[in-house]
């Protein structure tokens, strides 16, 4: 369960990196998670490690802008 929430961050940053929110961000969030469960336990680190980061960056990036998110 874990491993498919993980996915589907990593899809949707990958869709917002792409600049679409839709198909394509969930087919490749699914293909993640294939991925991330052939490596195990250190694909979820790796997986969970990218969303983070991501969200970091764009959390940073709106207190410089003076947004609050």
């Amino acid at each position: 369960m874990i491993g498919r929430i993980i996915g589907a961050l990593v899809g949707r940053e990958i869709g917002r990196r792409e600049g679409n929110d839709g198909f394509k961000g969930a087919a490749l969030g699914a293909l993640a998670v294939g991925g991330m469960r052939r490596l195990g336990p250190l694909g979820l680190l790796l997986g969970g490690g990218y969303a983070a980061k991501k969200a970091y960056d764009r959390r940073k990036a709106g207190k410089v802008a003076g947004n609050r998110y």
